[in-house]
């Protein structure tokens, strides 16, 4: 089985950020909002909190969501879960092109089990990819977000600094009345510490830092997050396509939170270790 072939099927989880909202913004600036919860509080205080909330709640459902436009084309991913807010630890279904892929993520490692046509994407017969992260991260493959739980996004509020926080208004997100802020974090939130990633991101899309779209509920919450991302090619890595583009919206939904979740790791014997093979095929820099 070829580097490419797996590297392909991994590559799905690139799009496993964020579902796009279905809520109705029903007021602008401070005026809409209710008064208690993060809309009673300055909005810095109310985003720098959020993080610290939605980590105690532990547990959620999630919906993500995400669209590619390059060259004229697009290519959407949808999926659903379980996420353990605190630990990292996952499952969701991931549905893109007619591939299905069930992902878990459980002590930094994730498994994948792909079906449809990828399903032959599993090397040696097995039913199950297993990808390290903190071996693939050793062996320096940079952009190894690209292969990680989809609630990572929830940990860019970590990086919220103390300017560039605006209230926006009020929306209603299944049935739950929220608040929504637009903030500004530094690219780098984006790449996991990961500085050689941080940099070529800073430099694809041209600032060092991203607005970020979030909604809170009344207790502080995250629940919705949305950010896009407009990236002009490496040169380097892309001869004749200099002046491409490549757009992508995410948008990340919590609801249930505090849901049941219990997530095993598949049994060895159904599992294939495609750490090494990705690392050596760079499939992080996708």
């Amino acid at each position: 089985m070829s580097n490419t072939r797996i590297a392909s099927t991994a590559a799905v989880l690139v799009l496993a950020a964020g579902l796009t909202g279905c809520g109705s913004e029903d007021g602008s600036g401070g005026g809409g909002d209710a008064q208690t919860g993060p809309s009673a509080s300055p909005p810095v205080r109310a985003v720098q909190d959020a993080y610290r909330r939605t980590l105690a709640a532990d547990t959620a459902r999630m919906t993500v969501t995400s669209k590619v436009v390059a060259d004229g084309r697009s290519l959407t991913a949808h999926g659903s879960g379980v996420a353990g807010l605190k630990d990292g630890t996952s499952r969701v279904t991931l549905t893109s092109q007619g591939t299905t892929v069930e992902q878990r993520v459980v002590d930094g490692v994730v498994y994948q089990k792909p079906s449809g046509k990828d399903r032959g994407a599993v090397p040696g017969g097995k039913t199950w990819m297993k990808i390290d992260l903190r071996r693939l991260a050793g062996k320096g493959a940079t952009g190894r977000s690209s292969v990680t739980d989809p609630a990572e996004p929830v940990r860019y509020l970590q990086r919220v600094g103390t300017g560039n926080v605006t209230r926006l208004g009020t929306s209603t997100l299944d049935g739950t009345r929220t608040t929504h802020y637009r903030v500004s974090v530094p690219v780098s939130a984006l790449t996991r510490g990961d500085a050689g990633r941080a940099q070529e991101l800073r430099r694809q899309v041209g600032k060092s830092s991203l607005p970020l779209d979030l909604w809170l509920d009344g207790q502080g919450r995250l629940r919705q997050e949305s950010v896009r991302l407009a990236l002009h090619p490496l040169k380097q890595r892309t001869p004749g396509h200099e002046n491409a583009q490549v757009t992508s919206t995410t948008v990340l939904r919590f609801a249930d939170y505090g849901t049941d979740v219990h997530v095993t790791a598949p049994p060895a014997r159904d599992t294939a270790d495609v750490t090494d093979r990705l690392a050596a095929s760079g499939t992080g820099d996708g």
